[in-house]
This record gives structure tokens, sequence and C-alpha cells, in this order.
């Protein structure tokens, strides 16, 4: 921090307003959300005065601080716009009008979507159940914050925004990069199949390596992430932490679909490192049939939007996060399929658009961390007024 910066507690240029309408039943009232991991505020749900049971709301004025106590721990903390002002909130989202002269709104909007700010504002760095910690506006009141002339936070906001502007450019770059490749990966699976169709059940069969859960036993877990996102390791339960009877053990190759949410794209191919780790019964192993499909080839296959978005039709249920699907409907899906001969020579070329895309992800994950990098840097004092802040974003 800067040695002309002053620090000061938020309890000196916050004050707490009390909720100000009285609810009426047969009103409708805008309500507001905020965003967790610091993303600001929303316009949320239009809803009835009859239909919830708060007795007064507080009406949001532009530019006011405001978070809900419950989410406080993953950062729902945000400046309203102008398009959330007038909306409502409940008494559980408490809100603060500002001391303009002293505190830029832009500032305090961009200092709580630091992580580390909010991470120990909520008190996630002292070890207690931060999920169930409700952060009270005594405690966020309570927090010193650096506090420059106003006219040098001005400045720097300025300066902060510059440099987001040309991060989402890039960004929108790296998407559409991304896209382009994806579309590619679907057109010579086409080509390559021509007219040539097969059923799931043509070219996958159920097979399932079920492992009964004993009390002492240790079992590495595996996720999968929705969307053509894949498998991921994660930390292993013992039999006495699960409820789960049984579990299903990957082997390398296998078709992994998510019974939970595979209507979302989440079925993947097992490789090679997490082959031997388990899985809830929830997650379906499928085998490749032997000169119908090669492991390698539906590995790639079935990360594409293409090929999940075909899932929708497999999918029963009622409510979207109710539905499930189940490998009865799944390899009943006909699609475009080329023969082994076809598959095995594309793989190479597969694996090549996949290594691109695997580069534009990282390549999207390092300018997702560049503005809390910059973030972190300018309430340091280390924003530079002009230049280069960052590494090349193009």
């Amino acid at each position: 921090m800067k040695k002309d910066w002053r620090t000061v507690r938020l309890g000196e240029v916050l004050t707490r307003r009390q909720p100000d309408v009285t609810v009426q039943p047969n009103e409708s009232y805008q309500f507001a959300g905020v965003y967790s991991f610091g993303r600001g505020v929303f316009r949320g749900a239009q809803r009835n005065g009859g239909a919830f049971a708060y007795k007064t709301l507080t009406r949001l004025r532009r530019d006011d601080f405001v978070y809900p106590k419950l989410m406080a721990w993953e950062g729902a903390f945000g400046v309203v716009p102008p398009e959330s002002e007038g909306c409502y909130v409940s008494p559980e989202f408490p809100v603060f009008e500002i001391d303009a002269g002293r505190l830029s709104p832009a500032f305090l909007a961009n200092y709580f979507r630091i992580p580390s700010v909010w991470e120990s504002i909520s008190g996630r760095s002292t070890g207690t159940n931060v999920r169930r910690r409700r952060l009270s506006p005594a405690d966020l009141l309570r927090r010193e914050i650096p506090l420059p002339p106003l006219a040098e936070q001005r400045q720097m906001m300025a300066r902060v925004e510059e440099l987001a502007v040309q991060i989402r450019e890039a960004g929108v770059l790296g998407q559409q990069a991304t896209a382009d490749t994806e579309t590619s990966i679907t057109s010579l699976h086409t080509q390559l199949a021509g007219a040539r169709t097969r059923r799931l059940g043509d070219i996958l069969r159920l097979d399932e390596d079920a492992v009964a859960v004993l009390p002492t036993g240790v079992y590495p877990q595996a996720g999968i992430r929705s969307f053509g996102g894949g498998l991921f390791p994660k930390v292993p339960v013992t039999g006495a932490e699960t409820t789960y009877r049984r579990f299903n053990r990957l082997y390398a190759g296998a078709v992994v679909l998510s019974q939970v949410k595979g209507w979302e794209g989440a079925v993947a191919a097992c490789p090679e490192e997490l082959s031997g780790w388990f899985v809830s019964p929830e997650y379906r192993t499928l085998r490749c049939v032997p000169g119908e499909a090669l492991p390698g080839y539906m590995a790639w296959l079935v990360r594409t939007e293409w090929f999940w978005s075909k899932l929708g039709d497999a999918t029963r249920g009622v409510g979207a996060r109710r539905e499930r699907t189940r490998p009865e409907q799944f390899l009943e899906i006909e699609l475009s399929m080329p023969d082994v001969t076809q598959q095995e020579r594309s793989e190479p070329l597969f694996a090549e658009m996949h290594a691109l895309k695997r580069l534009q992800v990282t390549r999207e994950a390092e300018l997702d961390a560049l503005l809390p990098a910059i973030l972190d840097r300018a309430f340091n004092g280390e924003l530079s007024k002009h230049g280069s802040d960052v590494a090349p974003l193009a």
C-alpha cells in the first residue's frame, strides 16, 4: 500500500440502511440478487407479496453496497448498477449507503472482486465452517480497507476498466477460436460417417465393475464435469463416510455417463490415469464394442456439444434437476458413425484438434485470472497509470 493512502474501517464510509418498504400481499416486487465470486448485483425474479414471508424489504438505490449474509463466504458482494435500481431485497441482504465524497462506488465494487478479500472477510481463513456462517453487518463494518484520495481512486478504476476491456475482448476471440475448433471436429466426424448411422447400443454395451463398499475401505473418487468437461479426481472417501453399498470401478476407455447430469453433457471417456478409481452407482460405465467403436475416438467424440446435445432425448423425469439419463434410453440414441478404419485414421487429427482446444481453454483460464491479479496490484498501489500492466492479451 502506498504511503499516502489511509486505512479506514468500512463503518467510516458505509452507513447501514434499514428495510424501508412494508410488504403488501397484493403488490408485485422485482427482486435483485448478488452473484457469487465478486460478479455483482443482478435483477432477479418478480414475486407477489403474498408468496413470501418477509414483512419488510429494502428498495435498492443506485450505488448502494449489498450482500447476502449467507453467501458472503463465496464473494457475493456488489454495488447496485443502474439496471438494478428500484429492485428489492429481503432483510437477509444488508444494504449500505456509500459516502461518495470519500469512497468511489467503483473502487469498493472492485475491492470486493479480489478473492483474498472476500475469503478473509467471510472467515474462510479461520477454519470455521463458512458454509454455515453468516456475515453480520457489524463484522463487515469492522473491516479495514485502503483508501487513497478520491481522485486517485477514480484514476485507478479508469485504468482497471481499460485493462478489463482488453481482457474481455481477448476472451471473446478465444471463445470464438474454441467454437471454431469444436465445429471442425464435428464437421470431420460427420464427413467421415457419410450416410452411415448406428445406435449407441450397437457400438457401446453396459459393462460395470461393481465393488462392494466395506466400512474400512478407502475409495479414491472421480467426478465428471458437465458440458463435455471430462472426468476429474476427487478426494478419497472411506466406506464409513458414504451411504452407498457399492461403487462402480473405472477402467481405461470406459464411456462414463452421469445419470443425474447426462442431460447437460456429463459424459466422458475414462483416461488411463483414472483407471481403478471409483464413482457412485449414478455413474454408469459402458465399453466400446470391438469392431464398432474405438475408445480413443469415442474419447474425443463424447466431449463435443454435437454429441452431448443428443442426450436431451434420452432423459426422463420431472423438472430439469430431477431428470435422469438412463443407459436404456442412452443406448437408443442414433447418430452418424464412421467405421473403425476411418476412426483409426482420424484419431491423430482429433488429438491435434483437442490439443489446440486445450490450449485455448488454458488461455481462457489465464485470462480469467488476469483481472483479480490486476485488482490485487491496484489495491497495493502498484498499477501504473499508462502502459502495460499485464502480458500481451492478443
